[in-house]
C-alpha cells in the first residue's frame, strides 16, 4: 500500500510540474504538448561488442494507453550512442546519454523495453530516467541479439508493487515477462534463452562413457528423492536414456539463464582463483605433475613443508596434449595462460600457522565441532548408551566414561546437559560395505564429549562400527582417550576416523544438500512466479545471486562421476547416493536456526527475542548465529510489514501462493505430501519462511563454507578417507603398528594426490571474490521506497552492532571455545557489513548475501 501511495504522490507532482514546463526543442508536435525525459544507461561491453547505434531503448508507462488495455503508453525508441568509458571496480563499463520525447499526460516511467540489434551480447549495469523524481533501474544482466532471443528484454523501476496494485500500464508486462520465463519444458537450452525449468538430477552419471561412470538419477523417486535443479534440455545418453547426456569436453559454460550467470569480473576471477584445482581433475594423469610426491607423507615436518615451496607447475609435454583433447579451446588456452603466469603456492592454514601440533589436542578436536566448518552436527545426547533408529544400543557402556565425567555421575551428567555426541552412525552404516570395496576403510562412528566446567569439550569415547554378517549385526570397537603409549597412538588413528565420517557429512550434506541443493528450487519458483516488480522478488533477489552458476559448474567438476567429490572423499561414487538418502530427513521447517538448535538439544524455548536460550554460553556457532539470525527476522518483518497489512493480504496474493505452490509441488516434488510445509496462509508464516531461506542462502552457507581452508587446508585436521583400519591386536597390521605408529598414521591417511587435490579445493572454495556484497549490504538505489531503506539502515546497523559483539566475545578469556589451542578467532559468522571496498582473497570471515561459491 505504501509503495501505491507513493507512486500517487509521485505522479501528481511529475504531472504539475510538466503541465507548466515549455520545451525548447522543436517537433513535429507543439512545443506545450511534449516534454523530454532524460536517462543514462550503464553497460559493460563484452569482447569486441560495441552497442554504439545497435541498441534501442523505449520507456513504457505506469499509465495505459488505453482504459482497460493493461497497456501502457510507448516512448519513441532511442539508440545508445556517444558512450564515455570509465573504470568501475577494475572493468570499463560505459555510460550512456539518452533522450525521450513524450506527451505531457506521459506518465511515470515504470519499465524500459531493450532490442539490441548488435552482433554480440553485453552486461547492463544499470539505468536511470530523471523526471521531477530520478527513476532507477537495477539491471545487473546479459542482453543478447535480438536475432538470438527473438523477443525484447523488459526491465522494471525499482518500485515494487504486489500485484493487485500493479499500475495499469504495467499490467501486461508484467503478466508476459513472467510467462516468457516459464518457457515450454522442450528443447535444449541455448546461451541466450532467459527460461528457468526444473530437471531431476539425471545428470551425474555418464554412461556413455563406460559402466564405472553410471550413477543412479537422483529425484523423482522414493529411492533417491532429491532437490530439483535448473533444466538445461541436452538430449539423453545412448547407453541410457534416462540419463542426460555430457558434453565429450568438460565444459565450464553449462547453461544457466543469463541472469544468473557470473559478472564478467567474477568469471575472470572464478577461472585464476581455481586453476590449480582444474589442473589437478582435468587431468587423470595429474599424478604426472607430481611425480617425486606420489605416495603417502611420512611425517609431520614434510607435511608442513608442503605449504612452504611454490611449485612451477607449467603445464607442458604430455600434460598439456591430455589437457588439449579433454576441454574447450577457450579454457584451454586460459588454464595454459594462468599456470605459466602463477606457479602452485598454497599458503599456511590457519590451523598450523600459531602451532604446528596444537591439532592434535583432544580440547580442539571437540572445539571444532561447535567451532569450525561442520558446526550444526553434534548434539546433546538425551538416552544412555546410544541408540540406532531400529533400537539397537551402543557397545559404549557406563563403565567406559565413568571415570571421565570430572568427578559427576553418569546420571548427574546427563541431568545437568553434559554429554554430547557426534553421531555418524545411522546414514553411513547401509553404506559401508560398498564404500569399503575400493581401496577405502571406514566406519561409522560416535564420538561422545563431556562439557566441562569452563564449557570446552572433552572427547571421552569413540565407537567405530562396521556391518555384521548378518542383517542389522554390527561389528563394534570402543576407544577411550589415552595421554600416551600405543593407546594414545590408537585413540589419534580413531579420531583421524571420526572427521573422515565428519568431512564427508560437512560436504556433501551440511555445505553441497542443505545449502545449495535445496535453494536452488527457491530460485527457479521466484523467477518463474513473482514479478521482478514483486516486493518479496526484491528482498531475496541478492540470496540468489550466482547460486544456479556455481550448482552447475558443481555438477561439471565437483559431485558428477569421476568428479572432485568422488576422488577425494572416503563415500566415493556413492556420494551423492548419500546424500540423496539424508534428503530423506530434510524438512524446510527445520533449517531456521531456532528450530535446529532445538531439535538437536543444543538449545531449549525461551521467552528472550530469539526465542530459546542455548545450553551453554561458549557455543561460538549458535550464540553468534543467533544474533544474526534475529537480526534477519526483524529486517524480513519490517520489510514485509510494509506492504502486508494482515493475513489476508497474504493469502490473496496470486503470485505468492502460486511460488509457494511450486517450491512445495514442483520444486521439492519429493517432499510435496509432507505435512510440515507452512501454508502460507499467514503472515508469521511468510516472515519465518522468509527468514529461514536467507539464513540457509546467507550465514549458514558462510559458516560451512568460508573456514574450509583454515581447517581442512592442513588435510591431517580434517582427512577426507582413511586407507586402513585400526589394527587388531595379533594381527600383521598391529605388528606393523607397533613397530612405528607414527608410519602406520601416515600410510591410513590419504595419498599425497587426494591430499593436494583437498588442498586446491577448500583453497578456491575458501576465498571471497571482489564482487562480493555482504548481508546488510546492497546498491544504494536498489528500491525507491523510502521506509524500505530505512528498516534496511536499521539492519546494516544493528549487523555492524553484531560485528562488535563477535570481537569482544572473541577478546572473552571465558570463552575458550572462540580461540581454542590453535588461537583460531570465531569469525566464521561475523557479517563484514561494514567493510566499505573489496575483501577478495581467504579471510575466514563475512557473510556474503548469498551462495556464489
Amino acid at each position: 500500500m505504501a509503495s501505491k501511495c507513493l507512486l500517487c504522490s509521485c505522479l501528481q507532482d511529475y504531472v504539475s510540474a510538466i503541465r507548466g514546463k515549455v520545451t525548447s526543442e522543436s517537433s513535429g508536435k507543439t512545443k506545450s504538448s511534449t516534454t523530454i525525459i532524460k536517462g543514462e544507461v550503464v553497460i559493460i561491453r563484452h569482447g569486441e561488442s560495441d552497442p554504439e547505434k545497435s541498441v534501442f531503448v523505449q520507456i513504457c508507462s505506469c499509465t495505459e494507453d488505453k482504459p482497460g488495455s493493461g497497456k501502457g503508453k510507448m516512448s519513441e525508441q532511442r539508440s545508445l550512442k556517444g558512450g564515455k568509458s570509465y573504470d568501475f571496480n577494475g572493468m570499463k563499463a560505459t555510460k550512456y546519454r539518452i533522450k525521450f520525447r513524450v506527451e505531457l499526460d506521459f506518465g511515470i516511467p515504470g519499465a524500459l523495453v531493450i532490442k539490441s540489434q548488435n552482433k554480440q551480447k553485453f552486461f547492463l549495469l544499470s539505468a536511470t530516467l530523471q523526471t521531477l523524481h530520478q527513476i532507477h533501474f537495477h539491471c545487473n544482466s546479459w542482453i543478447y541479439p535480438f536475432q538470438l532471443t527473438k523477443v525484447d528484454r523488459v526491465f522494471f523501476s525499482n518500485t515494487s508493487h504486489l500485484p493487485n496494485q500493479t499500475p495499469g500500464g504495467l499490467r501486461h508486462l508484467r503478466q508476459e515477462e513472467l510467462k516468457s520465463l516459464r518457457g515450454n519444458k522442450t528443447g535444449e537450452r541455448k546461451e541466450w534463452d532467459r527460461i528457468y525449468d526444473y530437471d531431476i538430477y539425471n545428470d551425474l552419471g555418464n554412461p556413455d562413457k563406460g559402466r564405472e561412470h553410471v550413477r543412479p538419477v537422483l529425484g523423482g523417486s522414493r529411492s533417491h528423492p532429491y532437490p530439483c535443479r535448473g533444466r538445461t534440455g541436452r538430449p539423453p545418453c545412448k547407453a541410457d536414456p534416462l540419463t542426460e547426456s555430457r558434453p565429450e569436453k568438460i565444459n565450464l559454460d553449462i547453461y544457466v539463464p543469463p541472469d544468473e550467470r557470473f559478472s564478467p569480473k567474477k568469471l575472470s576471477e572464478f577461472i585464476s582463483n581455481s586453476i590449480e584445482a582444474t589442473v589437478h581433475l582435468l587431468i587423470p594423469e595429474a599424478k604426472l605433475l607430481f611425480r617425486r610426491d606420489s605416495g603417502s607423507f611420512r611425517s609431520f615436518e614434510e607435511t608442513s613443508s608442503f605449504f612452504s615451496s611454490n611449485k612451477n607447475q607449467v603445464v607442458e609435454g604430455q600434460v598439456k596434449e591430455i589437457l588439449k583433447s579433454m576441454v574447450p579451446e577457450k579454457l584451454f588456452k586460459e588454464v595454459i595462460h594462468a599456470s605459466n603466469q602463477n606457479p602452485v603456492k598454497f599458503p599456511l592454514p590457519q590451523i598450523i600457522a600459531e602451532n604446528e601440533l596444537a591439532w592434535l589436542d583432544d580440547e580442539e578436536f571437540g572445539r571444532q565441532m561447535i567451532a569450525g566448518i561442520n558446526p550444526a552436527k553434534i548434539q546433546c545426547l538425551e538416552v544412555f548408551p546410544p541408540k540406532c533408529k531400529n533400537g539397537v544400543s551402543s557397545s559404549i557402556k557406563e563403565s567406559d566414561i565413568e571415570n571421565n565425567l570430572d568427578g559427576l555421575s553418569l546420571t548427574e551428567a546427563m541431568n545437568g546437559w553434559k554429554i554430547l555426541i557426534l553421531d555418524h552412525h545411522d546414514y553411513l552404516m547401509p553404506f559401508l560395505n560398498r564404500i569399503n570395496t575400493k581401496g577405502v576403510c571406514a566406519y561409522a562412528s560416535r564420538t561422545l564429549l563431556f562439557r566441562r566446567s569452563d564449557d570446552t569439550l572433552k572427547p571421552i569415547a569413540i565407537e567405530l562400527s562396521l556391518p555384521g554378517s548378518s542383517y542389522a549385526s554390527e561389528i563394534n570397537m570402543v576407544l577411550l582417550p589415552a595421554s600416551h603409549g600405543n593407546e594414545a597412538a590408537l585413540w589419534q588413528l580413531a579420531k583421524a576416523h571420526v572427521v573422515a565420517n565428519d568431512s564427508v557429512h560437512h560436504q556433501l550434506i551440511s555445505h553441497w544438500l542443505q545449502t545449495h541443493a535445496v535453494v536452488e528450487p527457491f530460485i527457479i519458483a521466484t523467477r518463474r512466479q513473482l514479478s521482478v516488480m514483486h516486493p518479496i522478488h526484491r528482498l531475496l533477489d541478492p540470496h540468489f545471486k550466482d547460486t544456479m552458476h556455481i550448482n552447475a559448474l558443481a555438477r561439471s567438476i565437483l559431485i558428477n562421476s569421476g568428479g572432485i567429490l568422488e576422488k577425494i572423499l572416503m563415500s566415493g561414487d556413492i556420494s551423492m547416493e548419500l546424500s540423496s538418502e539424508v534428503y530423506k530427513e530434510w524438512r524446510f521447517d527445520q533449517q531456521g536456526l531456532p528450530d535446529d538448535l532445538i531439535k538437536r538439544g543444543m538449545a531449549i524455548k525461551d521467552s528472550n527475542p530469539t526465542g530459546v536460550r542455548l545450553l551453554f554460553e561458549d557455543y561460538p556457532y549458535g550464540a553468534d548465529g543467533l544474533e544474526i539470525w534475529t537480526a534477519i527476522k526483524t529486517w524480513v518483518t519490517d520489510f514485509c510489514s510494509i506492504f502486508y497489512k494482515d493475513d489476508n493480504s497474504v493469502k490473496s496474493d496470486i503470485e505468492l501462493q502460486a511460488w509457494w505452490s511450486e517450491i512445495k509441488n514442483t520444486g521439492h516434488s519429493d517432499k510435496r505430501n509432507e505435512t510440515w510445509w507452512y501454508k502460507m496462509k499467514e503472515f508469521s508464516e511468510l516472515t519465518e519462511a522468509l527468514t529461514t531461506l536467507i539464513w540457509i542462502a546467507s550465514a549458514l552457507h558462510a559458516s560451512v563454507n568460508f573456514g574450509q581452508y583454515a581447517y581442512a587446508g592442513y588435510p591431517l585436521n580434517r582427512p577426507t578417507l582413511c586407507r586402513k583400519f585400526i589394527p587388531k591386536e595379533g594381527t600383521i597390521e598391529y605388528a606393523e603398528f607397533l613397530e612405528d605408529p607414527d608410519k602406520y598414521y601416515f600410510k591410513m591417511l590419504p595419498e599425497r594426490f587426494e591430499m593436494s587435490l583437498t588442498v586446491a579445493l577448500v583453497e578456491v572454495l575458501s576465498q571471497h571474490t571482489s564482487d562480493e556484497v555482504y548481508l546488510g549490504q546492497r546498491p544504494s538505489e536498489w528500491t525507491d521506497n523510502e521506509e524500505v531503506k530505512h528498516k534496511f539502515d536499521q539492519f546494516n546497523a544493528e549487523l555492524q552492532k553484531i560485528e562488535r559483539k563477535i570481537m569482544e566475545r572473541n577478546k572473552d578469556p571465558r570463552l575458550k571455545n572462540r580461540y581454542g589451542p590453535v588461537k583460531i578467532p570465531y569469525q566464521l559468522l561475523y557479517p563484514d557489513t561494514s567493510s566499505n571496498g573489496p575483501k577478495e582473497g581467504i579471510t575466514g570471515k563475512g557473510i556474503p548475501n548469498s551462495i556464489s561459491i
